[in-house]
């Protein structure tokens, strides 16, 4: 079984990985000893996917591990904030921003509009020890509730409408929202690239 070392720190997407890569071992970045920061400054989902990937492959390559690197970066959309939040979704509110802090700046700029739309992007890196990689895209699309809808501990998800379940996301269950979440379609796509070898080097 392929190990992949997934490179982040929040427990919830390290849950979801799992439960969606079931023929892969997942281990974390402190499970091979990383402790650093990685500063993600790109500009697009795709340079930090690939900034994380990256700078984890360079860890294990130092200590001679042989190991896959995954990464994902992703967030909130918003057409009426001309893609707002973004790639800044998880600091919307500021830098120590928390996820109730997020949401609320998110409703506050939302107030009064009429144009609601908005879809979850993720994209992921999964880069192996010669440096090439393949990458997966996938989003979700919905709206941005005037209101919280169920479980408040993830991020946006019980201010976004989800059209595919016709719930908040925050109202689903874990299967039901991993079986079309942004996240589940980039790993499908990723899986699909890795199955048809199309491992390449990669510019952000």
């Amino acid at each position: 079984m392929q190990t992949i070392v997934l490179a982040t720190g929040n427990k919830h997407k390290l849950k979801e990985f799992r439960e969606m890569l079931p023929d892969y071992n997942i281990i974390t970045m402190q499970d091979v000893g990383f402790s650093g920061d990685i500063v993600e400054d790109g500009d697009t989902f795709m340079a930090n996917s690939y900034i994380k990937a990256s700078t984890i492959m360079q860890y294990l390559q130092g200590k001679r591990l042989d190991y896959w690197v995954m990464a994902d970066d992703s967030g909130i959309c918003c057409d009426v904030l001309e893609g707002k939040p973004g790639i800044y979704s998880a600091r919307y509110a500021g830098l120590n921003a928390t996820d109730e802090d997020n949401r609320q700046k998110l409703l506050t700029d939302m107030k009064d509009k009429d144009d609601r739309s908005a879809y979850f992007s993720c994209v992921i890196v999964c880069i192996r020890q010669d440096g090439k990689c393949v990458v997966g895209e996938g989003r979700t699309m919905g709206e941005v509730l005037k209101e919280y809808r169920g479980d408040t501990s993830f991020g946006y998800d019980c201010i976004f409408y989800s059209h595919d379940l016709g719930k908040s996301f925050g109202e689903a269950s874990p299967d039901e929202k991993n079986s079309v979440s942004h996240r589940k379609r980039a790993i499908v796509d990723v899986l699909k690239n890795i199955e048809d070898d199309r491992w390449r080097v990669i510019k952000c």
